[in-house]
């Protein structure tokens, strides 16, 4: 059996050979032809490229009017005129005048040259006919061939819409948008994908190991703009249409199934010339760096420039053929057909592809000797010719076969043992690698389920198998962008040529910076970090957008803190602070305490008229806040004032330096002259026993701005402590009471009440060296002073407590109240001997009392008030005036009048 009984000789529709380089619109021109017929049918040599007719079609004709047919994938109305295939799909019929459609074509007839599919192509190209017209599209190397097999075929060249220029070699991280670059192995694809997403963003990837799905995919992702760049094998010359400007070449050479070869002119020029559509002009070029299997540089000769640039190639001088229709008497007569050779010297003997390869093998093993008859030799035929979508080879694809023949028998596979399957590559999870094998294998069942011999419930089947191939394309998909597309960087190599205000850079309300959802940093305050999450290659990009529409991002800041965020200021560290963020340093002048403000370094980036407003609003908050701080203020402008005397600016210097509290100790109350004091008590200056404070400043609000302030470094306390601290410093405004610390001014109400009733006592005893009074403890114990602290309080300023014996055991009533003397410090009193008197004074207190619990009184026991046996009487009285307070009204001036001098 050979060519010469082909029916090629006896059409009677016209055909026409449509022939020339791609982007001549070949396909476009055959669509056209057959929406103008009855009925059509057209045959691909992807069902990539099929279903993208189909939707074009549809689009013209409607749903029902047409069919997409291909091995793993039939979408077939009942009213359908219009079929889409694959070549294998494509049924045989359409010659003579039974022919079944109006319009038949065949794309991509040159594949019949290769050495794998080449003779389903032929046979397409030979006996695929239609009634009224039958179109074969082509390279141009194939009208010698066409002439010659088909004699009274319409030649119809077409010449390239655009023009496509050799572009010489590039870098890889120069490669210019929209470009493809083309790679022959798995490995060397996700090298060059690897590379683009570290340099420009990321790639989409199209492989023939990838199924249609996730190639649809990866298409679309690039056709969107998503990326600027496609890394591919040779499967992207195979009727993919790209908007492409470049193909780069990353290797010149590939591996054909049996030997590594350099490519042929033809197939380079079928690559390189997917750049330029429609009337765009394309180039072509290699990338530097990329080499070859001989160490010389990848670049293409004069001669291959010229031929792609021209395009002038060698005709075909030969197609590969394999008997169609074999006889399907034994095995052996079924081997014997498909390995005959054709008398056509324009044809050639296929090379033994894999389903011959699998026939051959299981033939002669055991299953062999069970296929008998023409029904079981041919549906065993038909089971060999299942493709190698796991491409394994033979040995694994026979075992395949042959465990799927032994499933079938002479029935059919059940709906279960099928959904188990389908089941068991259900399975969305695992890397790149474990997808694609998933996938082969749905592939398999999905192309198995589509035989209407094979399987029961065989829609239902597969729509399953369909269904799980989506799932499993789509996370591929999701893995493939994941690992090789990094959509932020993309869309900033896109706007980094722009204007910054014309930067698509958004602030989301929780602070981050955005490029069209893609995250790129955070704004903390006016402040901008890159995203941590960023590779080191992309930090710099994200930098420097970042910074670029900054300007215009901190201006709207600015307005957005300035129109709602002044609740979120604060005053902390001597900084205004935005929500925890340094916005400045606050600056007060020493004379008047203006405040002035030192901008962080991130405000500089703002606009002039922006960061001016922002100046202003922020220091009118400012003003508001320091309101507390008028009393200070109002001292630091009366030491400024030349009237007030230099003794009382002195004063009002040491306080305003002491931040409104001093002891009289570093007071200089000796140099003050009597008559300024109500000067200083108007600006509220309060001289007490043992402080000079000014009142106002004691309060909680101003200690904590000064505190926030740094204008004072000591602790904070608003409540009393039990005990000192660790470090031993005293809160501002606070002086130690013993163990435990109290206000001064509170302090000072204690001693006040002390003069009080000392100035009563002396009222009865004017003439009284040291008189002696009674002292109610209550205040300062209600105040918070533990009793002993209160007593070392009031000691401090000069009041000596004499403990009242105690009660005898057989005595009865209350117990007598302690007595209190007072006696001012004199000036020059070295104040360590002073408290080391009191401590031993103290000292002998606490003895006494300890000996206070023993059971009565010995004879030798004075009563109270008599003198000790042997003590020497008082030499004179003490004609000295009383020093402490005479009367109520007065007596508190008195007393201070008398520690000045």
């Amino acid at each position: 059996m050979n060519s010469a009984r082909s029916d090629r000789h006896g059409d009677p529709g016209r055909v026409r050979a449509v022939l020339g380089p791609t982007n001549t619109g070949k396909t476009h021109l055959a669509i056209e032809r057959m929406c103008a017929h009855s009925s059509g049918m057209m045959g691909f040599p992807l069902r990539l490229l099929a279903r993208e007719v189909y939707d074009r079609v549809r689009a013209i004709k409607g749903d029902a009017a047409v069919a997409l047919i291909t091995g793993e994938e039939r979408i077939e109305p009942p009213q359908a005129r219009y079929f889409c295939c694959t070549a294998e799909a494509m049924d045989r019929l359409g010659s003579g005048a039974n022919g079944r459609h109006a319009f038949v074509a065949i794309d991509e007839a040159q594949i019949g040259a290769d050495p794998e599919r080449g003779h389903i192509f032929t046979d397409r190209l030979l006996n695929a006919r239609g009634r009224e017209e039958t179109m074969i599209l082509g390279s141009a190397t194939l009208e010698p061939i066409v002439r010659q097999l088909i004699p009274g075929a319409e030649m119809i060249e077409r010449p390239r819409f655009s023009t496509l220029t050799h572009g010489g070699t590039t870098k890889l991280s120069r490669l210019p948008p929209r470009s493809a670059v083309v790679a022959f192995s798995i490995e060397q694809v996700y090298a060059m994908a690897e590379a683009l997403r570290r340099f420009r963003g990321g790639a989409a990837v199209v492989m023939g190991a990838l199924s249609p799905e996730t190639r649809n995919k990866q298409v679309e992702l690039f056709q969107n703009g998503e990326v600027d760049y496609i890394v591919a094998t040779d499967a992207i010359g195979m009727g993919l249409n790209l908007d492409l400007d470049h193909v780069a070449f990353a290797a010149l050479s590939k591996f054909d199934g049996r030997r590594k070869r350099r490519l042929m002119p033809a197939e380079m020029a079928q690559i390189a010339g997917r750049a330029g559509r429609h009337q765009r002009d394309g180039s072509f070029g290699t990338l530097s760096g990329g080499g070859s299997h001989s160490g010389a540089p990848l670049e293409f000769t004069e001669e291959e420039i010229y031929a792609i640039e021209e395009h002038r190639f060698a005709p075909l001088t030969h197609l590969f053929w394999r008997d169609a229709e074999p006889r399907f008497d034994t095995l052996g007569t079924l081997i014997a057909d498909l390995e005959a050779r054709p008398d056509d010297p324009a044809l050639r003997g296929a090379p033994e592809a894999i389903d011959l390869a699998v026939l051959k093998r299981l033939a002669g093993e055991p299953i062999g000797e069970t296929v008998r008859g023409r029904a079981a030799v041919r549906r065993f035929w038909e089971a060999c010719s299942l493709p190698d979508f796991r491409q394994l080879g033979v040995d694994p694809h026979a075992r395949f076969v042959a465990r799927l023949w032994q499933d079938l028998g002479n029935g059919y596979l059940g709906a279960d043992f099928v959904a188990a399957r389908i089941a068991e590559l259900d399975r969305p999870g695992g890397g790149i690698d474990a997808l694609q094998g998933r996938i082969a294998a749905i592939r398999s069942w999905a192309y198995i389920c589509q035989r209407p011999d094979w399987v029961l419930a065989r829609d239902e089947m597969a729509a399953r198998a369909r269904a799980v191939e989506a799932r499993l394309s789509d996370a591929l998909h999701a893995r493939l962008t994941e690992r090789f597309v990094n959509r932020r960087t993309t869309i900033l190599m896109k706007s980094l040529g722009q204007d910054g205000s014309a930067l698509p850079v958004t602030l989301e309300d929780d602070g981050r910076l955005a490029v069209e959802g893609e995250t790129i940093g955070r704004l903390d305050g006016f402040r901008f970090s890159v995203d941590p999450e960023a590779g080191l290659a992309d930090r710099k990009m994200l930098l420097a957008a970042g910074e670029k529409a900054l300007p215009g991002i901190l201006a709207q800041r600015a307005d957005q803190l300035l129109a709602a965020g002044m609740d979120d200021l604060s005053i902390a560290k001597g900084q205004l602070r935005w929500q925890g963020h340094e916005l400045a340093t606050i600056n007060l002048s020493d004379d008047t305490f203006g405040p002035r403000l030192e901008f962080a370094r991130e405000i500089a980036a703002l606009p002039d008229a922006a960061r001016t407003r922002l100046e202003t609003g922020l220091l009118a908050w400012l003003e508001q806040r320091l309101e507390p701080l008028a009393p200070l203020r109002k001292l630091a402008a009366a030491a400024r004032d030349p009237e007030a005397g230099s003794e009382a600016r002195a004063l009002l210097i040491t306080l305003v330096d002491a931040r409104g509290v001093v002891s009289r100790e570093k007071a200089g109350l000796e140099h003050l002259p009597k008559e300024t004091r109500p000067f200083l008590r108007k600006l509220g200056v309060t001289f007490g026993a043992l402080d000079v404070f000014a009142r106002d400043l004691l309060k909680p609000a101003p200690r904590q701005l000064l505190h926030a302030l740094g204008l004072d470094k000591r602790p904070l306390q608003d409540t009393m402590l039990p005990v000192l601290s660790e470090s031993g410093a005293i809160p501002a405004g606070y002086r130690l009471a013993g163990s435990q610390l109290i206000r001064v001014d509170l302090a000072e109400k204690i001693l006040r009440s002390a003069f009080e009733a000392r100035a009563k006592a002396s009222d009865k005893t004017a003439k009284a060296r040291s008189p002696r009074f009674r002292l109610d403890l209550a205040l300062p114990i209600s105040i918070g002073l533990e009793e002993d602290n209160a007593r070392r309080l009031l000691g401090s300023a000069g009041f000596r407590v004499q403990r009242a014996r105690p009660l005898a055991d057989d005595a009865h009533g209350p117990a007598a109240p302690d007595s209190w003397t007072w006696r001012p410090r004199r000036a020059g009193e070295d104040t360590r001997a002073h408290r080391r008197k009191a401590q031993s004074d103290r000292n002998k207190d606490k003895a006494r009392d300890a000996g206070r619990g023993k059971a009565g009184r010995g004879s030798g026991d004075r009563p109270r008030g008599a003198k000790k046996p042997g003590r020497k009487p008082d030499r004179k009285p003490d004609r000295r005036p009383d020093h402490g307070p005479a009367r109520a009204s007065g007596a508190f001036d008195q007393l201070a009048d008398l520690l000045r001098k």
